[in-house]
């Protein structure tokens, strides 16, 4: 039962860690801070704008695997505990 709680916290963990990133990315840079990165130029548009359209894409792919590989780690260690 204890593996089980330790489990879960662990991933809860990880969905906590990914939200705070998809919320920075996504309304933090393509909102808030659009105006300041937008005096940076990536690639000849501005980086703020960049974020907005082609970053947040970009920034959730790199998520989702990320995820994915955090989870079959956490999948394979719990899994030989439980052996």
């Amino acid at each position: 039962m204890e593996n089980k709680e330790t489990y879960w916290s662990e991933n809860i963990r990880i969905i906590f860690i990914c939200l705070a990133i998809w919320f920075v990315v996504s309304f933090g840079f393509g909102l808030l801070l659009v105006e300041p990165l937008n005096a940076i130029q990536l690639g000849g548009y501005k980086l703020g704008f960049w974020f907005a359209q082609q970053g947040a894409i970009y920034s959730f792919l790199g998520l989702i695997f990320w995820y994915g590989h955090k989870m079959n780690v956490l999948d394979k260690k719990y899994a030989q505990e439980s052996k």
